[in-house]
C-alpha cells in the first residue's frame, strides 16, 4: 500500500485537488498531477539529505503547499512524518527531537529560529527550488510498498503528570480516516471541504487533505490568522461546501461577526471539545445550518459523530461511528482496540504498543453518559487536559515554564470557563520571594508565552501562599478548579 499511488493517482491529473491561500491573498489552484509530480520531486531532495525508509521528518510549516508536499514526499517514500505547530518554541521542540530523532526539518524561517541545533533542514526557499522545473532536480524516490503497519506518522499529544507524547500511527491509520471522512466528516464528489485547524494537530492531519481526498473533494487551506469576518467572506467567495471548525472558531463567529446564509455551504463540523447549544442554535436560525459535533483523541482519531442524516442532539457528541466497538465503563469512554482502523501503535520511547484494560480496550479518560437511543455527551476530562480555543494544553507544560522564573517557588495550572473559548488556562502561583502584583501576573504571561507555545500562556493569574496537595504529594487540581471542595 501507499498513499500516493492508492489515492492520489486514482484520480485524473487534472482534478482540482487544494485550493492555497497565502497570507498575502494569492490564490491558486492545485490539481492532483502536480501534487504527485512536485511531492516526487521533493522525495528526491529528501533522499539526497539523507532521509530514507523509516526516517523522521518533522515539519514546521503553517497551512500552505509546502506542508502538503512534504507530508505526501515522506508518504510516498515510505518516511514518517511528524507535523509540528509553528508557535511550538525551543523546549517543546527539543523534547520533539529528543523523543522522535527526526533527519530532517522542513520549516518556515521564524520557527526554524527555535529548532535545537545540529537538526539538518530545508527552508520554504529551498522547497521552491525544488518546486521550479526549470532548475536540475535529484531523481524521485520510487513509491514504497508499504505494509498497514508500517509507521506513517507522529503526533504529539499533551501530557497530564509528564511532557506530551509522540503517538506513533501506522499506514492503515491513512486509508482507515475513509470511516470518519464518509460518516462525519461528509464531504462528497467534486465539492470543496475546509478544515481550518493548524498543522501539528491530529485534526489537520487527517482533515486538512486526507478526509477530502479519501470522499473525491478538494480541500481549502489558509494561511493566514483567524478573523471572524474574513472567515465568513472566504466561506462565500470560495463556495466551499463542507467547513470543519472548533468550536471557539465557531463561537467567535457567532459573538463578533454576523451569522448569515451561507448558499455554497452543505454541512458544517466541529470536534475538539463540547460546542454549546446556544452556538448551534445560532447558527441554525440565521444560516439554516446544523453543526454536527464529533469526538475523537490523537491516539485513536475520529471515533463518534453527529453522522449526516441524523437528527442533531444540539451539545451531544453523537453516536459511535460504523464499526466503532465502544463501552462507558464507571463513566469512562472505552473503546474496543481492534474495531479502530486509526488507532495508534504506541507512544515514541516507550516499550510495548499500548496499555490496554484486559488486553482489548483503551481508556480514553475522559467521561460520557449515554441516553436512551446511543446518543453521547460529553461530561469531563479525566486527564486535566486543558482545552482552549480547541487546543489540548497539558498542565504540566505551563507549570514548568512559570516554574522557570527566578520569581516562582510553585505553580498550578487548571482550566477556567472561558465564554469565546470554551476554557483559558488559570494559573496559581506561589512565589519564591517578592510580592504579588498585576506587573508581575503580566510578566510571568509573557515569560509562559517566551518559553513555550503563545497559546499556552495563563490568562489567568492569582497568587497563594500554598498548593493544596495528596498526601504524596500530588497537586489538588479537582480543588483548584472547584470540583472538590476538599
Amino acid at each position: 500500500m501507499n498513499f500516493v499511488e492508492d489515492v492520489l493517482e486514482g484520480f485524473v491529473s487534472s482534478k482540482p485537488a487544494l485550493v492555497t491561500i497565502a497570507r498575502d491573498g494569492e490564490r491558486r489552484v492545485w490539481h492532483f498531477g502536480e501534487l504527485i509530480a512536485r511531492s516526487a520531486g521533493l522525495s528526491g531532495a529528501f533522499a539526497a539529505r539523507g532521509v530514507g525508509r523509516g526516517d523522521v521528518v518533522m515539519t514546521l510549516v503553517g497551512n500552505r503547499i509546502e506542508w502538503v508536499l512534504a507530508m505526501l514526499a515522506c508518504w510516498r517514500m515510505g518516511a514518517i512524518a511528524m507535523p509540528c505547530n509553528t508557535q511550538l518554541r525551543r523546549h517543546d521542540l527539543e523534547l520533539r527531537v529528543g523523543v522522535a530523532n527526526p533527519v530532517l526539518c522542513v520549516g518556515e524561517d521564524g520557527p526554524l529560529g527555535e529548532l535545537p541545533d545540529g537538526i539538518p533542514y530545508m527552508t520554504m526557499d529551498e522547497v521552491g527550488t525544488v518546486m521550479d522545473e526549470d532548475r536540475p532536480q535529484e531523481p524521485p524516490v520510487e513509491p514504497a510498498d508499504l505494509g498497514p503497519d508500517d509507521a506513517a506518522l507522529v503526533i504529539f499529544t499533551s501530557g497530564t503528570t509528564g511532557e506530551p507524547r509522540g503517538a506513533l500511527h501506522v499506514q492503515r491509520y491513512l486509508p482507515g480516516q475513509r470511516v470518519q471522512a464518509v460518516h462525519w466528516f461528509g464531504s462528497h464528489e467534486g465539492e470543496l471541504a475546509w478544515c481550518t485547524a493548524a498543522t501539528g494537530w491530529s485534526k489537520s492531519s487527517r482533515n486538512a487533505f486526507v478526509a477530502p481526498w479519501l470522499t473525491g473533494a478538494a480541500a481549502l487551506m489558509h494561511d493566514g490568522r483567524f478573523d471572524p469576518e474574513e472567515r465568513l467572506g472566504l466561506l462565500e467567495k470560495e463556495r466551499v461546501n463542507v467547513l470543519c471548525q472548533a468550536p471557539t472558531e465557531y463561537r467567535m463567529i457567532a459573538k463578533r461577526a454576523t451569522v448569515r446564509a451561507l448558499p455554497s455551504m452543505r454541512r458544517m463540523v466541529s470536534a475538539g471539545e463540547a460546542l454549546n447549544p446556544e452556538v448551534i442554535a445560532e447558527f441554525s436560525d440565521r444560516a439554516g445550518l446544523k453543526i454536527a459535533d464529533g469526538y475523537g483523541q490523537t491516539e485513536t482519531g475520529a471515533l463518534t459523530g453527529v453522522q449526516p442524516g441524523e437528527d442533531l442532539k444540539p451539545g451531544s457528541m453523537g453516536r459511535p461511528l460504523p464499526g466503532i466497538a465502544l463501552r462507558i465503563s464507571s463513566g469512562e469512554l472505552q473503546l474496543r482496540a481492534t474495531s479502530c482502523p486509526t488507532f495508534f501503535a504506541g507512544y515514541l520511547g516507550s516499550e510495548g504498543g499500548p496499555e490496554l484494560i484486559d488486553g482489548e480496550w483503551w481508556p480514553t479518560g475522559d467521561y460520557v453518559r449515554e441516553d436512551e437511543d446511543g446518543t453521547l455527551w460529553f461530561e469531563g476530562r479525566g486527564d486535566d487536559i486543558i482545552v482552549s480555543a480547541g487546543y489540548r494544553i497539558g498542565p504540566y507544560e505551563v507549570e514548568s515554564a512559570l516554574v522557570s522564573h527566578p520569581a516562582v517557588a510553585e505553580a498550578a495550572a487548571v482550566s477556567a470557563p472561558d465564554p469565546e473559548r470554551g476554557s483559558v488556562v488559570r494559573a496559581i502561583v506561589v512565589l519564591r520571594d517578592g510580592e504579588p502584583s498585576d506587573g508581575l501576573a503580566r510578566e510571568l504571561q509573557d515569560h509562559v508565552k517566551s518559553v513555550t507555545a503563545p497559546y499556552k500562556y495563563p490568562r489567568i493569574v492569582e497568587f497563594a501562599d500554598q498548593l493544596p496537595k495528596t498526601d504524596s504529594g500530588k497537586i489538588k487540581r479537582t480543588q483548584l478548579r472547584g470540583d472538590d471542595p476538599g
